[in-house]
């Protein structure tokens, strides 16, 4: 079944009536799932920290979310540590297999999506154990099994979401991948038990052995076993050899905030800080304009064009490629992208962006975020994904272990769009050991106290204006967490030119748009974003009302 297709039959989550937030007082976590973010505060309670909270989220819900993420798969987080005064940056995303060719992908000299969606070629080398672990071992207070060990008890059984017992029955039931994953009796009822008995006992081995029994034992030999199989070229040194990378975070300000983010291979970073320095010239005061309003949509979709655009254009690994960073972030070059903007009007797509290698043009994924502050400070925003609904459609079915199909983040061809309908050039194609480029956002904000918030989504390329929105809305609209998370959102992406827009944007604002020339589509819930706000009384926690989710809190 497609993205769009998945997307359409969702459940649909009311947006009329926004909650309270969660407030705590010694802190918080906010997830796409109601037992991953009890499983972070029981690590807080424990005398862990924000970092052992994240850790135990992301394994607890790779778990109860196997569709979005999971030790599969592997991910980004920016990591502030109060003690130390210090930002720390982990790009565990997975890298290309050592034996992996373009050519590959193609059949009779054509880009075949299968090959890179539903294939043993779709396959990266999974870096959320090594990352995971990495991040407590250097960062965190408690051992590393203990942030295991609610994982391993949710294996055992969890009721299952509406959302969750929605996807088995509905969107995968006919699957022979979902008997693969979930031990349960068909029909599932949400409340019914969702039971995973293998990934219980591959937890149990992670947490005993550590990571090394996922890249060079056991674990590791089945995985290579299965990839194989299904056509793939992962290898034993690639597991073996994997290693998270510390990179130099992306920092901006934004009316007088710090602003802290991911730089490449994630792409998020560097669009949100573009977008940011427009708004900041172009809307010095976003209350004048009005929430939400058709004048401040313009501007913010304009925004956005220029950093889509200047993704596809320029950005890639930057352990492989040259990426023009310090020229994409400068103030100078957001003056000149702001000095193009027009109140009333769009401009020709080529105007956006800086020029360079052009591609020619030819929804919801796998992906999961969770942010955490603590008491002392400590804060924690973390994206991870096995990229599409249950990545490669390949699963370990000794370890219970759901594989990434993130081949597909790679730019194929040059100028053909992958599932999310993006773009790019040279600068993502496919190579050996190489990271594709991400949309993943994770970002901290920060007061002259310390981490004011903390932000992030899941939904492809949703997720950069979705992560933009929920900033935005707390910061120039002084939103509460939830009615910052639960505002209804747009999306552009500069190509497709087309701007999505969920449906309770009221309609004399999409006409207004229309007017100055934006071509408008209607889509359901863009974007699912979890944020964590520092207040003067503690702590306010957000889940996104458009899923499963709920903070926790204590």
């Amino acid at each position: 079944m497609s993205l769009l297709a998945i997307a359409l039959l969702a459940p649909k989550a009311s947006t009329a009536a926004t909650p309270d937030p969660l407030r705590a007082e010694h802190g918080a976590v906010a997830s796409d799932h109601p037992e991953a973010s009890k499983a972070g505060v029981v690590l807080l309670k424990a005398g862990g920290n924000a970092i052992d909270a994240a850790c135990a989220t992301a394994l607890a819900l790779g778990v109860v979310n196997p569709h979005g993420s999971g030790i599969g798969g592997g991910g980004f987080a920016v990591i502030y540590v109060a003690k130390e005064k210090q930002v720390h940056v982990l790009d565990f995303r997975e890298r290309a297999p050592s034996a992996i060719s373009p050519q590959m992908f193609f059949r009779d000299g054509k880009p075949d999506p299968k090959l890179s969606r539903q294939h043993g070629l779709a396959v990266g080398v999974p870096g959320e154990v090594r990352g995971l672990s990495d991040m407590v071992k250097r960062w965190g207070k408690l051992p590393f099994a203990k942030c295991v060990a609610p994982a391993q008890k949710l294996a055992r059984g969890v009721p299952a979401t509406p959302r969750v017992a929605w996807m088995i029955n509905d969107v995968m039931g006919k699957d022979p991948l979902i008997q693969k994953v979930f031990d349960f009796k068909a029909p599932m009822h949400a409340g019914d038990l969702v039971r995973r008995p293998a990934l219980g006992k591959t937890l149990a081995m992670i947490a005993k052995q550590g990571p090394k029994v996922f890249y060079e034992g056991e674990i590791a030999k089945d995985l290579v076993a299965t990839v194989t199989a299904a056509g793939g070229v992962l290898s034993a040194a690639d597991l073996s050899g994997y290693a998270a990378s510390d990179r130099q975070p992306i920092e901006t300000t934004y009316r007088g905030l710090r602003i802290v983010t991911m730089p490449p291979s994630s792409s998020g970073g560097i669009v949100v800080a573009t977008a940011l320095g427009i708004l900041e010239r172009v809307v010095p005061n976003p209350k004048l304009l009005g929430h939400n309003s058709s004048a401040y949509l313009h501007a913010l979709v304009e925004a956005l064009k220029h950093g889509f655009a200047d993704r596809a254009r320029h950005l890639g690994d930057s352990d492989f490629v040259q990426v023009p960073l310090q020229k994409l972030l400068s103030k100078e070059y957001q003056g000149e992208l702001a000095a193009r903007f027009k109140p009333e009007s769009v401009l020709p797509s080529a105007k956006y962006g800086m020029p360079g290698a052009d591609p020619v043009v030819p929804v919801d994924g796998g992906t999961a975020h969770l942010s955490v502050i603590d008491s002392e400070g400590n804060a924690v925003a973390l994206t991870t994904t096995v990229n599409l609904w249950f990545g490669a459609h390949i699963v370990s079915e000794k370890y219970g272990i759901v594989l990434n199909n993130q081949m597909d983040d790679f730019s194929i061809k040059p100028g053909t769009e992958n599932a999310f309908r993006l773009l790019g050039t040279e600068k993502n194609a496919v190579a050996p050991n190489k990271r594709p480029l991400s949309s993943m956002s994770p970002t901290l904000v920060f007061d002259d106290k310390g981490v004011k918030i903390a932000v992030g989504g899941a939904g492809g390329p949703t997720i950069i204006s979705g992560t933009l929105q929920v900033l935005l809305n707390i910061v120039d609209f002084g939103m509460d967490a939830q009615a910052a998370s639960s505002a209804p959102r747009i999306h552009h992406q500069w190509m497709p030119e087309t701007l999505s827009y969920e449906p309770e944007i009221p309609v004399d604002v999409i006409k207004a748009l229309e007017r100055r020339g934006h071509k408008t589509q209607s889509r359901d819930q863009l974007t699912k974003v979890n944020v964590v706000v520092r207040t003067e009384k503690g702590f306010e926690a957000a889940a996104e009302v458009r899923g499963d989710g709920l903070p926790a809190g204590y």
